[in-house]
């Protein structure tokens, strides 16, 4: 397999995730990490591992569904190398994300979008080049110097 582009931020997530799945499995199962086989990451353990941060450090659904973008990798990864283990995997794979609360977005009304375009200078070029509705997208909606 080739690797794909992916944020450092993305790499550093899937460590720490790792690092932490890990930890919480030996401390449950009592082995090393350098002992643990694929069918110990089972369903169970994995939500366990899940629930752990909600309940010990307040943890959102995000974070959770985080952590568990992390180990369906893995396990997409171990159904092409390990299709002996195929159960596991699976099991590991319905895992659902938890929903989580999304915040009402709301739109601008007619007299608030005036205001924003009325409260900068837009008599100079540099403040009507700051003006945030005359870039490129908006500029045909106000009456933005060019």
């Amino acid at each position: 397999m080739t690797q794909r582009k992916v944020s450092p931020h993305t790499i550093a997530s899937y460590r720490d995730t790792f690092r932490r799945l890990l930890q919480f499995a030996r401390k449950r199962l009592h082995k090393a990490p350098s002992q643990l086989g694929l069918d110990d990451p089972d369903a169970s353990l994995v939500g366990a591992f899940l629930e752990d941060p909600e309940n010990r450090r307040h943890h959102g659904a995000r974070s959770r569904n985080l952590r568990l973008t992390a180990i369906r990798s893995f396990f997409r990864y171990a159904s092409l190398e390990a299709p002996a283990h195929s159960g596991i995997i699976q099991r590991g794979l319905a895992i659902p994300n938890q929903r989580q609360r999304r915040a009402l977005v709301g739109f601008l009304t007619r007299p608030e979008i005036e205001a924003l375009l009325a409260a900068p200078n837009r008599t100079t070029w540099l403040d009507a080049a700051t003006t945030p509705f005359c870039s490129p997208p908006f500029r045909l909606a106000c009456d933005c110097p060019r």
